[in-house]
């Protein structure tokens, strides 16, 4: 251990005496392992955030969805309290173990809302249990924050809605929707929040109460859509859904697994039911459609990835050489002093060790400084763009497994830039050393 101790000293040493010519070397390894760097934390970022904003709009990573049909041509996604609690139950026996248990009562694009003599059509219409989504609420980017009491009589808007029909705080407007059995019902609710969301998921969006939302469509109270589990660990969610499911077949009228939006899309058509019928959902089904997006940014990472990994491996394999060029008469006195060729060959590796080792320091700093600057820039131009960002910015996300993929690679390309050099110099013949010989 002191003898490696020794040489990684003397390492330290020779590379600081040489440091002016490691300096291009120093700094293609700097710049290629920033560039990676920003590259892997911003694409890792952009997936997080696509996540995090399809977890809140359908409140879970497992979700449990109710379809029903009061009348024939109609689908309406509605559950009632046995299905409620058949669902917990099953949960319970599968062992989910939920973070949070969000219940939502949900209608798509059916709700319209009066105010002053304008209207505006709803895309989504969620009816929420206000403290059951405290956790959501408080992630989200508020254009005027919430009151402390929203109510059964409150609304929170996004601000597309709030702008169109130019509603500000406190405004009372009116709430038009389809009952279940397909009259047309109103209500009138206060505005007690305005979101500032313009993404995919958050456009042209209302928040409710559930009871309220409930009593619109003619539902009982206790009747909702969805029951949606935020789970600890996100990466066992599809595994999740495999087991909840086995325990849900013997308690309630559930549907086939689908693995993507087509299927999903198609159920009713595929596989026709009376009655309702809860279909289990987890995330990369509602986003298999944003997946091939998000497939080709992985595509073009890991070209720019691999691109940078050669382009650092051919700057720095030139720059090694005439390095080493340079020193083959001094390694020629060191073996002539007593250093044997497995030495001069241990000096070289704690060389190029220390020099990664001050690369990745570097680098790091560089991929903290192009992501800071990233951060400013708009992709306002970029039209549903903004389910990536996180407050209207690229947010970079550093995985502790990228991370060390990427610092596993960069010292791959150090051992294999110094592997053939330290077995020739420690094979090379005395005489060939001290005559400058190239290694």
């Amino acid at each position: 251990m002191n003898r490696f101790l020794s040489f990684f000293k003397l390492g330290v040493k020779y590379l600081y005496r040489y440091k002016k010519r490691y300096y291009f070397l120093l700094a293609a390894l700097v710049f290629g392992f920033g560039t990676i760097g920003f590259v892997t934390s911003t694409k890792d970022g952009m997936y997080n955030n696509v996540y995090f904003a399809a977890q809140s709009h359908y409140a879970g990573d497992i979700v449990a969805v109710a379809d029903y049909s009061p009348r024939r041509g109609t689908l309406i996604h509605r559950m009632g309290i046995n299905e409620i609690n058949a669902i917990m139950e099953a949960a319970e026996l599968a062992g989910i173990n939920p973070q949070y248990t969000v219940i939502r009562t949900i209608t798509w694009r059916d709700a319209v809302l009066h105010f002053n003599g304008f209207t505006a059509s709803l895309r989504n219409l969620i009816g929420s249990d206000w403290e059951s989504e405290a956790h959501l609420f408080a992630n989200k980017n508020f254009y005027e924050a919430p009151v402390s009491d929203i109510g059964d009589d409150g609304i929170i808007l996004s601000l597309a809605v709030a702008e169109s029909l130019g509603i500000r705080m406190g405004d009372m407007l009116i709430l038009e929707l389809n009952t279940m059995y397909g009259q047309r019902n109103t209500g009138q609710f206060i505005v007690r929040g305005i979101v500032d969301d313009t993404s995919l998921f958050g456009y042209f969006k209302a928040y409710i109460s559930r009871l309220s939302h409930n009593r619109l469509l003619l539902f009982e109270d206790d009747d909702a859509s969805s029951v949606g589990f935020f789970l600890y660990n996100t990466d066992t969610a599809e595994k999740d859904r495999l087991h909840l499911h086995e325990y849900m077949v013997p308690l309630l009228q559930t549907g086939h697994l689908f693995y993507d939006r087509e299927g999903m899309e198609n159920r009713s058509r595929n596989n026709p039911w009376e009655g309702v019928r809860v279909f289990l959902y987890t995330m990369p089904v509602y986003l298999s459609e944003i997946a091939f997006f998000l497939d080709a940014l992985n595509i073009i990472s890991y070209i720019v990835y691999i691109m940078m990994l050669i382009a650092v491996f051919v700057s720095s394999l030139v720059t090694y050489r005439l390095i080493l060029h340079e020193r083959t008469r001094e390694m020629g006195v060191m073996r002539t002093i007593g250093f044997f060729g497995q030495d001069l060959s241990l000096v070289l590796w704690s060389e190029i060790m220390v020099l990664g080792l001050v690369s990745m320091l570097f680098g790091f700093i560089l991929t903290l400084f192009f992501n800071f600057c990233a951060s400013f820039i708009s992709f306002s131009w970029l039209p549903g763009f903004d389910i990536f960002l996180r407050n209207g910015k690229l947010s970079p996300l550093y995985l502790r497994e990228t991370v060390l993929t990427n610092i596993i690679l960069l010292f791959i390309v150090l051992f294999l830039l110094v592997l053939a050099p330290s077995i020739r110099v420690s094979l090379k013949k005395l005489p060939a050393l001290l005559s400058g010989e190239p290694i």
